[in-house]
C-alpha cells in the first residue's frame, strides 16, 4: 500500500475590515468544501477517518492563522494545516485595516494499493 493524493480542491476567502487571517482562511476552506460531497474513502473501501487531509493556506501573515480553528472545520480525517506566505493584503484608501485575501488548497490522500 502507498499513500496517494487523490483529490485537490481550491478556495478563496476574505476578511474585509478586521484583518483576520483565520477568518479569511476559514472562508477559503468553506469555499473549497461547501460545493462538494466527496465520498472518496468509501470508493476505496476505507473509513473517512483514514483520509489524510492537507490544508495549505496562503496569506500575507501565516503566523496569524489559528491552525487548530482551521482543522476543527473538518468532521473527519487526519488534518494537517500548513500556513505559508501568499494571498494578498489589499490596502484601504481610508487608512483602515487592509482587506485580507486567503487562498487555500486542500489535498486528500489515502493509503491505497498501487495499480500494477
Amino acid at each position: 500500500m502507498a499513500l496517494k493524493r487523490l483529490l485537490t480542491e481550491f478556495g478563496m476567502g476574505s476578511s474585509l475590515r478586521r484583518q483576520d487571517y483565520t477568518q479569511a482562511a476559514t472562508r477559503a476552506v468553506q469555499d473549497a468544501l461547501w460545493h462538494n460531497s466527496i465520498n472518496l474513502a468509501e470508493l476505496f473501501g476505507k473509513d473517512k477517518s483514514d483520509m489524510q487531509i492537507t490544508v495549505e493556506i496562503g496569506v500575507q501573515n501565516p503566523e496569524a492563522v489559528d491552525k487548530a480553528a482551521i482543522a476543527a472545520i473538518f468532521p473527519y480525517g487526519q488534518i494537517t494545516v500548513v500556513p505559508r506566505k501568499g494571498g494578498l493584503d489589499v490596502p484601504r484608501q481610508d487608512g483602515g485595516n487592509p482587506t485580507v485575501i486567503a487562498n487555500v488548497a486542500i489535498s486528500v490522500a489515502l493509503d491505497v494499493e498501487d495499480a500494477a
